[in-house]
Formats: structure tokens, C-alpha cells, sequence
């Protein structure tokens, strides 16, 4: 390896150990991450999905602005979201035109997303996914999902300095003059959005899992409570009645953020309500934890449907425990999924089940979550009915 190519390395090996590299060269998708305090806001990392998917060598891409996809016919109003985005330092999707190495545009659905360290809320990196729009009349086939997720927050047990310089600004911005040529514009399905996010997602579980070797910690939002709506004092008082080990996701925020997590979880786990609360579930994984039972999980998710796995997890303090977890929809009076429930087991430590086994302890916590879900929503419909009418 060269010495610019080392050293644009280094911004992934330092902060994920030297094994990140291999690994991400084993996910699939058309991907990229770039550094934005080094100068130019450079590509460090491209994936084999996208040397493919542009034409472009890897080695071609490493060190260069992602602005050199773009052309003439790249729509403005675009570039400026996405500039927007890396300013404020937030996730983004757009679809967007986008130029070959030889030239000839294609249409991708862009997906963007800050890399943050976890402990102080420092941008490390910008992943950018590319997915391609086929024509409207054309059916879009659909690989196997990666895990949905896996890596949010956990105490960083080291520090790292960064240049000064920022060069956020530097990215998406100058468009060349490549072919003035371009197609009617393509708007971006649901099945694109999702596979966006669920390659994002797998990249994600990886940086996160490789970033606990080097004591740094990364996810891919800044992990607070701030902008997660409050459950109802009465939904908080009903779950608080039930004493397994368990959180509540919301799947309709991004990222799918925990909401509620009861006292017998933050016991299992060491870390404090205010911690995990707008935090994805991945933040207990770490090395060892099975990417193929995650993606397990991942498919159910999607298919509304429940599951119930065996993994190894972390605490707060860096231990492992084995995992009997089980995951469920949770869905409101009318029917629709409205959150999902994880119930932790460790299944190393002694439990007086009452002569239950494991799995119907954990379908019993599941129950009384919908109980208590189902009779707020019945009553809410019920009070918005009894409203007068002005």
C-alpha cells in the first residue's frame, strides 16, 4: 500500500482496527465513506458495489471529492440538499443524476449519513449509499436485506483527536461539465428507500462492532432523547407494571429509536434510561455478535412478523452475555404496527419462571405490552369520538 493510500486508510483502521477493511469489503451495496476533516473531504473507503455500479477503479476514487459523479445535467436544488445535509450534519435522500466514468448518466437514489462518535457527538465520517432508479416500467429485483440493525451508543473508553480544519463543506458541491445529455427525471420506490437504508444499516453494525476493538465508539446519530416524542403518563404507567427485561422501538422514527425501557433492562444491561432512550437496539452489540442472526432479525422486522434468537450482547461495562432475546410487533386497536417490542433474557443467570418455561415468560411480557398498547389507542379513538363538533 502507498503512502496516500495508507494514509487515507488510516482514517478508517485507526478509529475501526485494521480488520474493518475486509469486512466491508464483504458487504454488499454501492458505498462509500469520506473524511471530512481531511482536506477535500476525500473518499476513504470505496466499496466493489460501486467501482461496479460507476465504472470507476477503486483505487481511481480513494482521495477524491464525491462531487466527481456529477455533471451538467445534475440537478442543483439537489446537490444543495445534500450540501445542506452535511452542514447541518444530518441524514439525507435524494434522487439524484449521476455520471460514469465514461460519461453516460444514471439516476440513484443517494442516501447520506453522518458517522458520529458516540461519547462527544463528533462527526468521524459521512457514508454515502447509491442505490439505481430503474425506469418506471422496468421491476426492480431485490437482494437479500442486510441487518437492519446494530450500533448506537455505548461509553467511549477512548479519546481521539481530529485536525482542527473542517472540511465539510467540501463535498457534493461542484458540478463539471460532463454530457449535457440526461433523462426524464426518476423518482426513487419504496423498495429503493428501504434498500438505501438497510445497506446503510449493515455498514453501520460494522463500523459500530470494530470501533469497540479501538475503545471508540461510533453511531449514526447523535444518541439522546431530544426529538423522541414521550409516551402517554398512562402508557408509561401500564409498562412500568411489567417486570421482564425489555425496550420499546418506535418503528415509525428513523432508525427505529428506543422509547421505553423498563427497570429490569437497564439492570441487565448497566446503562441509565436517559443513555439508551432515542438510541437504536444495536448499541448492545459488539465482536462475537452474529451478523446472520441479525439479518434473521432483520426479516422478521420487515415482514411484521415475531422472532426469537440467540445472541451474545454487551453491558455497559464491556461484559458479554448470551441473549435469549425475543422480538414482536406490537400493533394499536386498528391494527397497525405501531411499535415493537425486544424482551432480553440472559441465559446464564438463575430465574424463578414460576414453572414457566423461557419463551412463554418472554410471550407473557409480550402480552402485557399489548394490552397496555391497545387499550391507549382504543381509548384515545374513543375520546376523539366523544369530542364535540363545532
Amino acid at each position: 500500500m502507498e503512502g496516500e493510500e495508507r494514509r487515507l486508510a488510516a482514517s478508517l483502521t485507526a478509529r475501526y482496527s485494521e480488520w474493518v477493511l475486509e469486512e466491508l469489503d464483504e458487504l454488499r451495496g454501492s458505498f462509500l465513506l469520506t473524511d471530512p476533516a481531511m482536506p477535500g473531504h476525500p473518499i476513504v473507503y470505496a466499496s466493489r458495489g460501486l467501482a461496479a455500479l460507476t465504472g470507476y477503479p477503486r483505487r481511481e476514487l480513494l482521495g477524491r471529492n464525491a462531487r466527481l459523479f456529477q455533471g451538467a445535467a445534475t440537478d442543483r436544488a439537489a446537490v444543495s440538499g445534500v450540501r445542506e445535509a452535511v452542514r447541518a450534519q444530518r441524514a439525507h435522500q435524494v434522487a439524484i443524476l449521476n455520471y460514469r466514468r465514461d460519461g453516460s448518466p444514471h439516476w440513484v437514489l443517494l442516501h447520506l449519513a453522518p458517522v458520529f462518535h458516540a461519547a462527544d457527538g463528533r462527526v468521524l465520517h459521512f457514508l454515502a449509499v447509491q442505490v439505481p432508479i430503474a425506469p418506471a416500467s422496468s421491476p426492480r429485483r431485490h437482494p437479500g436485506r442486510p441487518p437492519a440493525f446494530a450500533a448506537c451508543r455505548e461509553e467511549a473508553r477512548g479519546e481521539e483527536e481530529l485536525p482542527c480544519a473542517s472540511h465539510v463543506g467540501e463535498v457534493f458541491v461542484d458540478i463539471d461539465k460532463r454530457g449535457l445529455e440526461a433523462e426524464e427525471p426518476r423518482i426513487a420506490s419504496g423498495c429503493d428507500k428501504e434498500m438505501a437504508l438497510s445497506t446503510a444499516n449493515s455498514i453501520f453494525s460494522t463500523l459500530n462492532r470494530y470501533s469497540k476493538l479501538t475503545g471508540l465508539v461510533v453511531c449514526e446519530r447523535r444518541c439522546d432523547s431530544v426529538g423522541i416524542p414521550a409516551l402517554s403518563s398512562s402508557l408509561n404507567l401500564s409498562l412500568g407494571r411489567i417486570k421482564q427485561s425489555f425496550v420499546l422501538t418506535d418503528r415509525h422514527l428513523p432508525d427505529m429509536p428506543i422509547v421505553y425501557a423498563s427497570d429490569a433492562f437497564l439492570s441487565l444491561t448497566g446503562y441509565s434510561r436517559e443513555e439508551i432512550l432515542g438510541c437504536n437496539c444495536r448499541f448492545l452489540n459488539g465482536p462475537g455478535t452474529s451478523a446472520e442472526v441479525l439479518e434473521e432479525i432483520n426479516r422478521h422486522i420487515c415482514r411484521e412478523e415475531a422472532c426469537t434468537v440467540h445472541l451474545l450482547n454487551y453491558r455497559k461495562d464491556g461484559s458479554t452475555f448470551r441473549d435469549l432475546l425475543h422480538v414482536s410487533p406490537i400493533r394499536n386497536s386498528s391494527g397497525k404496527v405501531a411499535f415493537h417490542v425486544w424482551v432480553h433474557l440472559d441465559e446464564s443467570a438463575k430465574h424463578d419462571f414460576s414453572g414457566l418455561t423461557p419463551e412463554v415468560w418472554q410471550l407473557g411480557a409480550v402480552g402485557a405490552v399489548r394490552v397496555a398498547v391497545r387499550s391507549l389507542s382504543a381509548s384515545v379513538c374513543l375520546s376523539k369520538k366523544m369530542e364535540p363538533v363545532m
